[in-house]
């Protein structure tokens, strides 16, 4: 995770992951945390963090949030 002004220029999978774990529920702080330290919306950040679950670098970053993440998408389709 490269930092430049609070911001991170590269998000990588296991960085989504991460950010996840010790952010699992939607709040209005969480909200806030990802436009300020990803620069992303919250939008295109659960795009992001689908994909970094189901991908080989996320499972192999952090297995237990990957499958959490996943189940929760699942729940919801």
């Amino acid at each position: 995770m490269s930092a430049a002004g609070g911001r991170i220029e590269t998000v990588t999978p296991a960085d989504l992951l991460a950010f996840e774990a010790a952010h699992p529920r939607h709040t209005p702080a969480k909200g806030e945390a990802i436009r300020r330290r990803l620069g992303i919306s919250d939008a295109r950040y659960y795009q992001l963090l689908i994909r970094a679950a189901s991908s080989a670098d996320g499972m192999a970053a952090d297995p237990l949030t990957a499958r959490r993440v996943r189940e929760r998408t699942s729940e919801r389709a």
